[in-house]
């Protein structure tokens, strides 16, 4: 390890700003005295203690001494201008002083500094003092540090010629231990380009650019820039990964951790940086006050996407937020992350098994939830191929038994989160959430058309939503093939030609409490899910992004595609249409719609099958009551050829 620099002590630095002063003011004393020296020494002894004194309090009080000087800033330089303005003035009336009280000693007047002289000594001496700081940082970044890791320095620019590009470039400017040398900066302002930022170029982000950047020796871009958008971000990546350039991320300035090093805090640009899409907006007066004040059940919180709800829908500050979940340890982190930053007063932990009746009529007759986001959902495609019946106890079983125990409890809103897979399902799992949705939405019409004496009208709206992949929920690809790069590889991918959709995590909850607020009942929302992005392309990137050579450093394997698994996912099947709500990336399937009665009869034979784990039987029933569930790659197959 090497040894810290040293810096130098404070008495130093204070005897050459004293020297600095005193010689200002000589060098100011031979100006006014047209460069006759020995003239320029009258009054001299006044004149060096006045300054000496004055200096000597000011130095003190704005402690200039005690910085190191290879790391003067911008803060310093204005601490001795005002410093120096400040001895000015004082000069200025000790001179106007003596001439008004006329003071004699042996016969004549004592003299003082000229004002000529006090003016150009504040330019001389601000010159000087600061010049020599600026010189030493100078010589130090220019050429001492460079010494301490010689033949080891990267050449890097830095994205974004504002604040936030300069303050990073000071912090590895400044710091002899980072084996970084910036030469440039980047910038898609057209006003700041050919220009120069603290002696360094602008160039621009187009590809000849960074295609002569890299010519020069630069291997790595460093973003620092808080705020940019997803196309910006994926321009610059896509060409410095064509180039075989890295992309870093340095944090803005504000948010550097203190006890670590600067390389320390930068990081690899994420994929979920580059596939996040532009933040949208939604404004909806009524979530607050559909949310406020509420008694929430959120099921599957301690999930990837019931976690997010959870911290979403707090905002909104409800009267009691009901956390449901079957997994101790999961939720116990969420509770202690909700009760730290919220406090423990309206939040509950609720450990149970939707498929447990008797267990959540218990929690619906202590806390009688008034709004309920069911997200809990067996979702692994194969293994719901392997397990059909749990599937459906899961997914169906589970379903039903919450939206009776809404309408039983008078709840006011039960939002479903469905997926892209229930969308001409070719696995279990999508099959199970399609009849979830069937049902809900069956039920809902159903009892909203036809209640009578016996049977109470459901004051409960019933809305599902369906979105494609999150990034980085559990057990998604984009974890999955990270800790296979951390690994060397191989990254494993079922099929060349897959897609898939991706959004993010809080878009994803965004959507479900706006579709909670927004719909009437009966309705299933889909999103705008942007193009779909192909595997092999994704896990390719990944590798880039992390400074390996695909199918060099880091091998892909095609294992095949797995059973039940899609090439291609589908929000809308081929008899669906849809219809536009008041916000373009949110719409309404124009779905198909069943008779409640024999949809509610089959499910309960499907429950009554599944129970008994019979796995022909129950996927067979799940084929006729979805017609348009078709397997793929799966032992299923068989039961769809007749």
């Amino acid at each position: 390890m090497k040894k810290p620099i040293k810096t130098l002590p404070k008495g130093i630095v204070y005897f050459f700003d004293m020297a600095c002063v005193l010689s200002c003011l000589y060098i100011s004393q031979i100006f006014r005295y047209n460069f006759n020296f020995e003239g320029a020494l009258q009054h001299w002894e006044i004149i060096a203690i006045t300054a000496v004194t004055i200096n000597s309090l000011l130095f003190f009080l704005f402690k200039t001494y005690h910085g190191i000087v290879r790391y003067t800033t911008v803060v310093d330089s204005f601490k001795i201008i005002t410093i120096n303005l400040i001895t000015a003035s004082v000069y200025i009336l000790v001179k106007l002083g003596l001439e008004q009280y006329g003071l004699y000693n042996y016969g004549y007047k004592i003299g003082f500094i000229a004002f000529v002289s006090i003016f150009v000594n504040f330019f001389i001496v601000s010159f000087a003092l600061i010049g020599y700081r600026t010189l030493v940082r100078h010589i130090y970044e220019t050429y001492f540090s460079r010494l301490l890791n010689a033949n080891e320095y990267v050449k890097v620019v830095i994205y974004d010629a504002s604040e936030y590009g300069i303050a990073a470039k000071r912090m590895i400017s400044d710091n002899a231990y980072v084996n970084m040398q910036v030469v440039a900066f980047l910038d898609d302002d057209p006003n700041k380009k050919n220009k120069l930022v603290e002696g360094l170029p602008i160039k621009s982000t187009d590809e000849i650019s960074i295609g002569k950047l890299k010519a020069e020796g630069v291997q790595t871009i460093l973003i620092s820039r808080e705020r940019m958008s997803n196309k910006v971000l994926n321009n610059i990546v896509d060409i410095a990964l064509k180039y075989g350039i890295k992309v870093q991320q340095v944090p803005p300035i504000n948010k550097w951790l203190q006890g670590k090093t600067v390389t320390e805090q930068i990081k690899n640009i994420n994929i979920e940086d580059l596939l996040e899409r532009d933040i949208i907006s939604i404004k909806n007066e009524k979530v607050y006050k559909e949310l406020s004040s509420k008694i929430i059940l959120v099921t599957g919180a301690a999930g990837s996407i019931g976690s997010e709800i959870v911290r979403q829908v707090m905002r909104y500050k409800p009267s009691l937020l009901i956390l449901c979940d079957k997994a101790e340890s999961p939720l116990h982190e969420l509770l202690l992350e909700i009760e730290e930053q919220y406090g423990s007063k309206n939040v509950k932990a609720f450990i149970a098994d939707i498929c447990d009746a008797t267990r959540m009529e218990q929690l619906f007759d202590v806390y009688n939830p008034e709004v309920i986001y069911h997200v809990a959902a067996y979702k692994h495609v194969p293994l719901m191929e392997l397990n059909p019946s749990v599937a459906v106890l899961n997914n169906v079983l589970g379903t039903k038994i919450l939206a009776e125990l809404a309408v039983a409890y008078l709840a006011e809103k039960f939002v479903m989160v469905s997926t892209d897979k229930a969308v001409n399902p070719t696995n279990v799992m999508g099959a199970s959430k399609r009849i979830a949705e069937i049902f809900t939405q069956s039920y809902f019409k159903h009892f909203s058309e036809n209640g009578n004496d016996t049977i109470q009208r459901p004051q409960t709206k019933f809305v599902t939503t369906r979105f494609g992949n999150v990034l980085g929920s559990n057990g998604s690809v984009i974890p999955r093939f990270k800790k296979q790069i951390e690994q060397g590889g191989p990254i494993t991918i079922t099929h060349p030609d897959i897609t898939r959709y991706f959004m993010t995590i809080p878009e994803a909850c965004q959507l479900v409490i706006e579709a909670g607020v927004m719909g009437n009942g009966g309705e299933i929302f889909v999103f705008d899910m942007g193009k779909p992005v192909k595997i092999v392309d994704l896990a390719n990137k990944m590798i880039q992004l992390s400074g390996k050579i695909p199918d060099i450093d880091i091998k892909t394997v095609f294992t095949g595609l797995r059973p039940g698994e899609k090439l291609y996912e589908e929000l809308l099947n081929n008899a669906e249409n849809s219809s536009p709500t008041y916000h373009e990336k949110i719409m309404i399937a124009q779905v198909r719609e069943y008779d409640f009665l024999e949809v509610n009869n089959n499910i309960e034979a499907l429950i009554a099958l599944a129970h008994k784990h019979y796995t022909m039987e129950t996927v067979k029933l799940m084929k006729e009551i979805v017609p348009e569930f078709v397997s793929n790659n799966s032992v299923y197959e068989k039961l769809d050829k007749k």
